[in-house]
């Protein structure tokens, strides 16, 4: 199999780190090895470190909003992600295949920090870090195999490396089995990680809980016709509340200072993917070289952006334009100003020279019907060096990859109270709700259904790779709704032009071209193929799948 020979290589190269208080700062890769590597506190847990970001990488880059944004109908594409933005992904698409290989390549660093640590950890190594780092590894683990059971339905679950690189019968195993043990991985991390992250942007035992409370949510469908299965939501309103009331969390006041890089591990954030500008490459988060929509507010020759943007459907959910603050925060229109980012432009009072000033997203054309035909990617954009106290480079920011805050937290409660019923009941999980909307500036609603959790999930996410899995959830126990869904989002061109140049207050936002606007999808578009290059290296995967034997 392709992801054995690679995870041949992990048993030999190990996770070759070192620690220092800020985790993610590391030596030289080959000052150290696996048999005399896991001797102290410290090497034990910057033997994790690379969990946060370089395993991440492949899929952080640009499958996150290729499949997670794309697919769910939030992001347009005319050329760069057409194929995801068109329900027609296959097995040769780069987001397909670089997605396959990151969350294999998590599972595979994950199990070996598990057995170099159960092999290697010497005596100096207190009882509670090796639990720690185990915890650490088996979330990892879990979360990857939540991503590729919820894109490929039954994959192979892979426990042990060694195992792997003499076992050539590896197959599928069901959608029920690997759900169960990505269950069981968060588990153990939640009764294992410390209340109290060890440093900034570790794992602790809230980001656990939170973790689960979200897995139980998707989980209640699978295998369900209609409805849920109540005692995962149970399970899921149980560990939400727990985070809600003990973690210490808070909203952020302002949705848009949560995408700034100075408010990285924010008192918003459970987990989050953590980066550096500056170290090997992977260690870095790249998604602003592909989402800006030029290298005037990258300050490097990136921004390769310009073709794609919030997809019609996209714009269509927000209530208002304007009075959603989360929109500005995530889709840039004509007329949008952004303090805190800054644009090389023409000086106009020197000939062929450039100057710098505030972002002022300006429109295409210079006539009386002025539009833009994008509506650009603002989130995960935080601009140029000086914007960043010089932490930017080409290709290269530290902006932190949020994987679940408070906000879902809030939400997850919401809907797993609700659960089966129709609407939701007056009190707590409704004012959690309201809270979410209170903070983008809309009015609280008395009256909350599944519509309403559902779209609120998708204003609030939207550009955080989450909006697919949003269906996915929904299909587990209602393809067919998750099917109309998709197939009737407006995915087609448009453009849209404000009601003045400067300081507008409102966008229409006309349709455009002859293309086709809406995709069907199916079962047969919508669970994605496993990579041609696996299959062709694996022919067991084509096998129907088997039950996992669990220890």
């Amino acid at each position: 199999m392709n992801y054995k020979r690679y995870f041949a290589g992990l048993l030999f190269l190990g996770l070759l780190t070192g620690c220092s208080d800020e985790f993610l700062d590391r030596p030289p890769l080959d000052t150290v090895v696996d048999a005399n590597y896991y001797k102290t506190n410290d090497q034990v847990l910057a033997g994790t470190a690379p969990l946060y970001n370089e395993v991440w990488f492949a899929y952080n880059d640009k499958a996150s909003h290729g499949i997670g944004d794309a697919r769910g109908g939030v992001l347009f594409s005319g050329s760069y992600q057409l194929a995801n933005v068109q329900m027609n992904t296959t097995g040769d698409t780069e987001e397909n295949n670089n997605s396959w290989r990151s969350f294999y390549n998590i599972v595979g660093q994950s199990n070996t920090v598990i057995t170099n640590i159960n092999k290697y950890a010497g005596d100096a190594v207190s009882t509670d870090i090796k639990q720690h780092a185990i915890a650490e590894a088996r979330f990892m683990r879990g979360l990857a195999y939540s991503y590729l059971v919820q894109n490929w339905g039954a994959v192979p679950i892979i426990e042990n490396n060694t195992t792997l690189l003499t076992d050539t019968t590896i197959a599928r195993n069901t959608v029920e089995s690997v759900w169960q043990f990505l269950i069981r991985d968060i588990r153990f991390a939640a009764e294992n990680l410390p209340v109290s992250s060890l440093q900034t942007g570790r794992l602790n035992k809230w980001a656990a809980e939170g973790m689960l409370a979200k897995m139980y949510l998707t989980r209640a469908g699978v295998g369900m016709s209609g409805t849920r299965r109540q005692s995962d939501l149970d399970s899921a309103a149980y560990f939400a509340k727990r985070v809600i009331d003990n973690s210490g969390k808070s909203l952020m006041q302002n949705y848009e200072d949560l995408f700034k890089t100075a408010n990285n591990n924010n008192s918003e954030t459970l987990f989050a993917l953590q980066w550096k500008y500056d170290g090997n490459w992977g260690t870095q988060n790249s998604v602003q070289a592909y989402l800006a929509y030029g290298s005037s507010i990258t300050g490097f020759g990136d921004g390769w952006g310009g073709d794609i943007g919030a997809s019609k459907f996209m714009l269509e959910q927000y209530e208002d334009l304007s009075k959603d603050e989360r929109r500005k925060a995530t889709f840039m229109l004509p007329g949008d100003h952004y303090s805190y980012i800054h644009e090389e432009v023409d000086d106009p009072d020197k000939p062929g020279s450039k100057k710098i000033v505030e972002l002022t997203v300006k429109t295409d054309n210079n006539n009386t019907a002025d539009f833009r035909s994008r509506a650009h990617v603002k989130k995960y954009v935080v601009g140029r060096p000086e914007d960043n106290g010089g932490k930017v480079q080409q290709q290269r920011t530290e902006i932190q990859t949020y994987m679940l805050r408070l906000a879902d937290v809030y939400l997850i409660y919401a809907e797993a109270i609700l659960g089966n019923n129709d609407v939701l009941a007056p009190g707590e999980a409704l004012n959690y709700f309201n809270l979410v909307r209170a903070r983008a500036g809309l009015a609280p609603k008395e009256t909350v259904t599944w519509e309403d959790i559902h779209k609120e999930r998708l204003l609030e996410f939207a550009m955080e790779g989450q909006a697919w899995y949003e269906f996915v959830r929904l299909h587990y126990y209602n393809p067919q709704l998750a099917y109309s869904k998709l197939s009737t989002q407006d995915r087609g061109n448009f453009n849209v032009a404000p009601d003045s140049k400067e300081n507008p207050t409102s966008w229409t936002i006309t349709s455009v071209g002859t293309n086709q606007r809406t995709f069907p999808v199916s079962l047969n578009n919508f669970i994605i193929p496993i990579p041609t290059t696996e299959l062709s290296r694996a022919p067991n995967l084509r096998k129907e799948p088997i039950p996992y034997t669990f220890k």
